[in-house]
């Protein structure tokens, strides 16, 4: 009987321990899974936060809502003005009546109108003393580029423009008008061109913010097939008053 309750004893030692041991495991793993907060978890990620950006009418960008407060707006400036052109004189449409061009012996009392033809030649003056004036352009001393043509020679010798090219920057053309005022020029070059590369734009075109002058004749050499000289003689000039 003594060896049955010494094994009773233990069976209830035994069964006592377990029961702790069971309790201890329940509390460690309560405690385990509300100490570390379930498995590890990966970081939160950062958001880049940035501010929406729409599209102005004139292309440029620009933040919809600012982040933060704005700063203070700079003050507002308007647009520096256009410069202003000086045009120089420019005076109104007058018919030119005499043409002096002193340092090469030009002198005339009458100028005869002038017009391109079908061929798209401007038609020289048929007297060979007498300038013509292109009157489909400015008249001299209105805005633009006003034309003068004259021969180089004829039949019986020298014309009005057998000296033109010896013009050199800086000499005067002065071009009485119908309404008696005067107007001067002064050369600012003198070149020769092919008749067959004839500087159209340069002479006639309207690229000029200035009233000014182009003088045309004959030069080069006489091509006796076609009884024309070869190249123009052109002296380019602008009104100074």
């Amino acid at each position: 009987m003594s060896v049955t309750r010494t094994h009773a004893g233990r069976r209830g030692i035994l069964a006592a321990a377990a029961g702790v041991l069971t309790l201890v495991g329940v509390l460690l793993l309560v405690l385990g899974l509300h100490g570390h907060g379930g498995p590890p978890q990966p970081p939160p990620q950062s958001t880049a936060v940035s501010a929406a950006v729409s599209v102005a009418p004139s292309g440029a960008p620009r933040t919809a809502v600012p982040t933060s407060d704005p700063a203070p707006s700079p003050a507002v400036t308007s647009e520096p003005a256009a410069p202003v052109v000086d045009l120089g004189t420019i005076l109104p449409a007058s018919i030119p009546v005499a043409l002096d061009i002193p340092s090469i012996g030009v002198h005339s009392t009458t100028l005869v109108p002038l017009n391109v033809g079908a061929d798209g030649v401007l038609a020289a003056p048929t007297d060979f003393a007498r300038p013509g004036w292109y009157e489909g352009g400015p008249t001299p001393g209105q805005l633009g580029p006003a034309i003068i043509a004259g021969h180089v020679d004829g039949p019986t010798g020298p014309a009005i423009f057998y000296r033109l090219g010896q013009l050199t920057p800086g000499a005067q053309v002065t071009i009485t008008r119908q309404d008696s005022s005067v107007a001067t020029f002064t050369i600012d070059t003198v070149a020769s061109y092919a008749k067959s590369a004839f500087p159209t734009d340069l002479v006639y075109g309207n690229t000029t913010n200035r009233a000014e002058l182009r003088l045309i004749t004959c030069g080069g050499a006489f091509d006796h097939k076609t009884g024309h000289y070869v190249d123009n003689i052109i002296a380019f000039g602008h009104l100074i008053n």
